[in-house]
Formats: structure tokens, C-alpha cells, sequence
């Protein structure tokens, strides 16, 4: 093993029940839980453990949510002597990454994000935005699929996720034009996904300026791991461009290939995946296919997974 990086999922990952088998096994894990509790005078732990799939849903509750989870196993995770020199994370995920950083108290992480959400969902009203999945489609016809949907509505490239998937965000109308066209275009699939806004276009702008009073209100300090930023992909450290960057990811796309491809180029070959889901680690294994670079990719998300993750990186360790 090279170098090692800890990567953050984002909105859409999460399930009902995430994080609880942590806060029943480790301390560590228990302690951020209550934290979060009582830093937003909410049960924050029985919406993820045991809630409705409907409120865990909802934007101002899944943000901190997910966050909370993930911060609870890379606790568990650092409680077993294992830590990163790079991170990122996938929109939401960029929070979880720069507390991991030591750039941002967890504490005030949280109460950004519960806000962030609550902005990203007003900015648009329900039914008027969305956002659809593109798998499979050459790149190069991205602005010949935009421009087809002038006409319907707002259309943006709001993710870049790995070479064989590109998520679009805009108006509904619109989306329903350019997923035809995808499909004429040749590709393998265009997937309306279940959210309730369009996340990281233009139509956003209104949350991000919201986002920038919040900000406002905490401290950011210098990063202490390379952090890497969804805006530019770049390794960004200074205190005073993380704030600003996080105001534009509201409303700009997300880099996430091209910010595993600067770590890759790196010399990052392990990427363990610390929170709900797994398509991080997916991403990953496919971007690093495509670059023909050798990539461990694991995805924590439960306490075996936790185990087996230990076990692997202390056995490469020891080689």
C-alpha cells in the first residue's frame, strides 16, 4: 500500500438503520450519535436507526444524518490506529472530509449541514426540479444533449462520477428531453433519480448565498490532510478558499472522477469508503480501470465490513 485516502458518500445513500450497529459496538461511535443529539436538539440517532424511510428523506434530516454516520465509523475507524494522508468526499461528503481534516468541528459541521439542506430544498419548489442518472454516454455529446433542451428548461452536468456515469440536474422538463436524447445518443441508460430538488445547478444559486451567511457564523482552520475539493479537484488547505468553495459546490458540478484521477496521479492506490452505501468504492474501481492504474477500493459501511477493512489494511501493514 502506497498512499491511503478516507472517501465520504453523499445525499442518496442513506437507509434506515445506517450507523446503528457502530453505536451499539464502539464508543467512539456512540459518543458522536449523542453529540449530534444534543448539538441539534433532535433525535438525529432515531431517525437513522429507526425512522420512517419519509423522514429520513427529507433534505434537512438526511444531511446531518449521513454525516453523522460517517464521522461515527471513522471514529471507530482512528480508534483502531488507522488514518488517511488524503480525503475527499461526493457533495455532501465534502463535510464529513474536511471534519476528518481537522479543518471543521464536527459540532459546527452539523449545524451547517441541517441548514444547507433546508436551503438546498426551499430554493426550488417541489415538482419543478430533479435530476437524472446518464450511464454509459461518450462525454463529447454532453453539449449536444444541453443545447437540444434550451428550449424545456434549465439542463446542467451536476455530477461527473466515473467514465460511465454523468448525472444531469435542472427543470423536470428539460431532464425528460435530454434523457431521450442520451438514449438516441447511445446511451446505456437515462434514470430519473428520487430527489426532491436539482442538486449543483445554476437553479441553486439562492441556497448557496443562504449557505454563505451560515458559514459565516464558524471556524474553518488549514486542513491537516491533503483535502481534495468536488469544485476545481484540486488539493486545497488555505482556510480562506474552502468557505467560498463550499458556497459554489451548491450550484457548481461535482468533480468527482477527476478528483479520484489527481489522487490516483497522486500515488493514492487504497480508498476505503466511510459511510452508507458503497457507490464511492464503485466509482472508484471504474475510474481506475479506465486510467490503467492498479486501485484497492473498499467500502465501510457496517461493523463486518468494518472488521474485514481492519484486517486488510493491518495485514498489507505488516507485509
Amino acid at each position: 500500500m502506497n498512499k491511503l485516502a478516507f472517501i465520504f458518500p453523499g445525499q442518496g445513500s442513506q437507509y434506515v438503520g445506517m450507523g446503528s450497529d457502530f453505536y451499539e459496538s464502539f464508543a467512539e461511535s456512540k459518543k458522536v450519535f449523542d453529540e449530534a443529539n444534543e448539538v441539534l436538539d433532535m433525535d438525529l440517532k432515531g431517525i437513522c436507526f429507526n425512522g420512517t424511510e419519509e423522514d429520513l428523506r427529507k433534505t434537512e434530516n438526511t444531511q446531518p444524518a449521513i454525516l453523522a454516520t460517517s464521522i461515527a465509523i471513522l471514529k471507530a475507524m482512528e480508534a483502531r490506529g488507522i488514518d488517511c494522508e488524503y480525503t475527499a468526499g461526493l457533495s455532501l461528503g465534502e463535510y464529513s472530509s474536511l471534519v476528518t481534516s481537522k479543518s471543521l468541528d464536527f459540532k459546527d459541521a452539523l449545524k451547517v449541514v441541517k441548514e444547507r439542506g433546508r436551503f438546498m430544498q426551499e430554493a426550488v419548489p417541489l415538482g419543478v426540479g430533479g435530476m437524472a442518472a446518464i450511464l454509459g454516454l461518450d462525454k463529447e455529446k454532453l453539449p449536444f444533449i444541453i443545447q437540444k433542451t434550451k428550449e424545456y428548461g434549465v439542463v446542467e452536468v451536476a455530477n461527473y462520477n466515473s467514465p460511465e456515469q454523468i448525472v444531469l440536474s435542472g427543470e423536470i422538463e428539460g431532464l425528460k428531453v435530454a434523457c431521450e436524447e442520451a438514449v438516441k445518443l447511445g446511451a446505456k441508460k437515462a434514470v430519473p433519480l428520487s430527489v426532491s430538488a436539482p442538486f449543483h445547478s445554476s437553479l441553486l444559486v439562492s441556497a448557496g448565498e443562504k449557505l454563505k451567511n451560515e458559514l459565516s457564523k464558524i471556524d474553518i482552520r488549514e486542513t491537516q490532510k491533503k483535502f481534495i475539493s468536488n469544485v476545481d479537484a484540486k488539493l486545497l488547505s488555505n482556510k480562506d478558499e474552502i468557505k467560498p468553495n463550499l458556497v459554489n459546490q451548491v450550484s457548481n458540478s461535482v468533480l468527482w472522477q477527476q478528483s479520484v484521477e489527481y489522487m490516483i496521479n497522486e500515488g493514492v492506490d487504497t480508498f476505503i469508503e466511510l459511510g452508507p452505501g458503497k457507490s464511492l468504492s464503485g466509482f472508484v474501481k471504474r475510474i481506475g480501470k479506465s486510467m490503467g492504474k492498479e486501485v484497492k477500493a473498499l467500502s465501510v459501511n457496517n461493523v463486518n465490513s468494518f472488521e474485514e477493512t481492519v484486517n486488510y489494511i493491518k495485514s498489507v501493514k505488516d507485509k
